[in-house]
């Protein structure tokens, strides 16, 4: 559906640009013909400075949009651009001819003289060249600015559509780099429920609850690119009640939350590796409990998670996957969260500490 919609905005955005594009355009023909119009009205009649405005009006209208509606966008999607300058000078030639046969067939040798002294005593076919020679400049003009509007526009086209590519791309990412986080997760769970089960049916009980309450969270909410913090902050609350439960009296774990506007936007599921990390790699040094200690605030938009755990090299669980679950985080916060997060890593002799601070919708 969020794809659909976005589908949706971009064509709108397209077809608002082409709509402007043309409101301008005809702007300019209509401003460029009464320029024409007015230059022709002082040497010629009313009747005969109108046929000529429109006649190099539609000449130049034409040409002009063939070259900027046709052949630019077939040279730009082939990438011909040397067949397309070639195509143009054709073009501009042509358009140069049409106003000059206009000039020549509208004027007689009084207004020649009047209007083109130095050209007063040629022949036709030399005011005819003479004409030609002198409309190329305004040929060029005119062809240029067509395909200039229409270069910007096929411009815009494109940057959008690259825009575009580029958030379906970033959401995949997104999608590659949540799903890592499921099914990891819940393959933990269940294998500690199937251990549970031939020795604490009670506990296998209450823990397989709560499972079903993260399972239901994540087929249900997830889907979407933002959630209500609240909604996410539950989730951790239950996935670090379900670790509680796994971990027992062996680790001492303490959560302290702190949140005042559960209806601002978070995207889902970003802050769980974090806390699978802290329990997965606690260290527990011998005679003493190892600890995982946790902490969010939300104060104004902004989001401030820290956990620490535990830490020591000697006592360590192993562990193959060791800090893939933190280059996840890092790689979300870098697509979702560009210049909007900050995160800092701690490590010490005796313990891990990360923090991440994130600007919420």
């Amino acid at each position: 559906m969020q794809t659909f919609s976005r589908f949706t905005y971009s064509y709108l955005m397209i077809i608002k640009n082409k709509n402007r594009h043309w409101i301008f355009l005809v702007f300019f023909w209509c401003l460029l013909g009464i320029t024409i119009w007015a230059q022709m009205i002082d040497a010629y009649s009313t009747l005969s400075a109108t046929i000529q405005a429109i006649l190099i009006l539609l000449c130049s209208s034409l040409l002009a949009h063939f070259l900027s509606d046709v052949i630019l966008p077939n040279a730009l999607r082939n990438s011909k651009m040397t067949l397309f300058a070639i195509q143009s000078v054709f073009v501009v030639v042509l358009l140069s001819f049409c106003l000059a046969v206009i000039y020549a067939t509208f004027s007689d040798s009084y207004t020649r003289a009047r209007l083109y002294p130095e050209e007063g005593n040629m022949t036709s076919f030399q005011f005819l060249w003479a004409r030609f020679l002198g409309s190329i400049p305004a040929a060029i003009l005119i062809c240029g600015t067509a395909c200039g509007l229409r270069f910007y526009q096929e411009h815009n086209v494109i940057e959008q559509n690259h825009a575009q590519l580029q958030q379906v791309h970033l959401e995949a990412q997104i999608k590659i780099l949540q799903d890592q986080i499921n099914p990891h997760l819940m393959f933990n769970v269940l294998n500690h429920i199937h251990i549970l089960m031939q020795s604490n049916v009670e506990l296998a009980s209450v823990l397989l609850v709560q499972f079903s309450d993260i399972l239901r969270y994540q087929l249900y909410e997830c889907n979407k690119e933002y959630v209500p913090l609240h909604l996410e902050i539950k989730y951790l609350k239950d996935l670090i009640a379900v670790e509680e439960t796994r971990w027992g009296n062996e680790l001492e774990v303490k959560s302290k939350w702190n949140i005042e506007d559960g209806q601002l936007q978070v995207v889902p599921l970003l802050l769980v590796p974090l806390i699978e990390n802290a329990f997965k790699h606690v260290s527990r040094l011998p005679n003493q409990k190892g600890y995982v200690h946790l902490s969010c605030e939300q104060i104004n938009k902004q989001l401030i998670f820290r956990v620490k755990n535990s830490h020591t090299e000697q006592y360590k669980i192993p562990s193959k996957s060791q800090g893939l679950g933190l280059e996840n985080v890092k790689k979300r916060l870098a697509i979702q969260y560009t210049e909007k997060h900050e995160l800092s890593i701690n490590k010490t002799d005796s313990d891990f500490t990360v923090k991440v601070a994130l600007e919420l919708k």
